[in-house]
């Protein structure tokens, strides 16, 4: 049996796939089983897919059934003592799995290794780094405020930890990942690879049909939290929602074009900051008021020119994205 079973989820992702397979079949552990869930593919995925030759691949296909029903069949497939996910356009540094096997194996309370994330784009190029934040131990209590995983590539869990917390939530469409990840840490400690190890790709691809369904997921996913934890965390949701609020002003912000995205994003952001008035003091807050307002005076192509020679007029002030934070 492997020590390690990498579960990829793939749905129409033939210009990445055979990119993503190869960062695992570099990794510097290797004894591991990777497991491809073909999720209903139209493209050339699987054609890809029987291109390549290591007899530690394994390609299941099903009908299309979405990314957390994927992972649950990824896990139902898998036989390793540990479980990792990867989605099939995101990338590992070498050594990922091997310090996160290390990390579990110093601290065998912990049922969850978890690293830093990277952000790059469509063409794999840097972006910038993500937070470095130390969070050991019990990490619930900052995991309800800040999904600081980042995304549903990064973990190494424990099998037993699966077996006793379950599966992915299939009816979520989204978050699905933060949601997994709070369950985890209500029951487990989490152990940390102080490292950026996650090579996490943000699309240029348009989100504005999928902005107000992440919404509903994340603001479920956030009740959830909150329900399962005790009473002396319940001070904490109004930040929680404040963050979410602004993370909303940025997705309008950067992907509904019209005006109307101008609009959502000023009460968004005026939800934020009425939950949580202490988030004015936040550069990141205050940097979204600024691209908001150049957003609502000039027309959108002016705004971000003016938006740029600002950020590079004052570094404090580059407006960047990032992940739900």
């Amino acid at each position: 049996m492997p020590v390690i079973s990498v579960v990829v989820p793939a749905y129409n992702v033939e210009q990445t796939i055979l990119e993503t397979l190869q960062s695992i079949q570099q990794q510097t552990f290797v004894d591991l089983e990777i497991i491809v869930i073909n999720d209903g593919s139209t493209d050339r995925t699987l054609e890809l897919l029987s291109t390549i030759e290591d007899q530690r691949l394994k390609v299941f296909s099903y009908e299309n059934g979405g990314l957390p029903v994927a992972r649950n069949r990824g896990i139902s497939r898998s036989n390793g003592q540990f479980i990792a996910f990867i989605d099939a356009d995101d990338l590992w540094t070498p050594d990922k799995l091997a310090l996160q096997l290390e990390a579990l194996q110093r601290n065998p309370q912990a049922g969850v290794a978890y690293s830093w994330t990277i952000f790059i784009d469509d063409e794999g190029k840097f972006l910038y780094a993500g937070e470095s934040l130390f969070h050991e131990g019990d990490v619930y209590p900052q995991l309800l405020v800040k999904n600081f995983i980042a995304s549903g590539s990064n973990i190494l869990v424990r099998r037993n930890v699966i077996e006793e917390v379950g599966e992915f939530d299939s009816q979520l469409k989204s978050a699905e990942d933060w949601d997994y990840s709070l369950r985890l840490a209500a029951r487990y400690p989490f152990a940390l690879v102080p490292k950026h190890q996650i090579l996490y790709r943000k699309s240029s691809q348009s989100m504005t049909a999928k902005v107000d369904v992440m919404e509903k997921a994340i603001l479920i996913v956030i009740d959830r939290g909150f329900q399962a934890a005790p009473e002396d965390l319940q001070f904490l949701k109004n930040r929680t929602l404040s963050n979410t609020y602004r993370f909303f002003t940025k997705l309008c912000l950067e992907h509904i074009s019209s005006k109307d995205g101008v609009v959502k994003a000023r009460q968004k952001l005026q939800k934020s900051i009425q939950l949580y008035p202490k988030s004015l003091l936040k550069l990141e807050t205050q940097r979204l008021l600024l691209k908001l307002l150049f957003n609502m005076l000039f027309p959108r192509k002016t705004a971000n020119s003016l938006i740029r020679f600002f950020g590079k007029q004052f570094p404090m002030f580059s407006i960047q994205d990032t992940k739900l934070n």
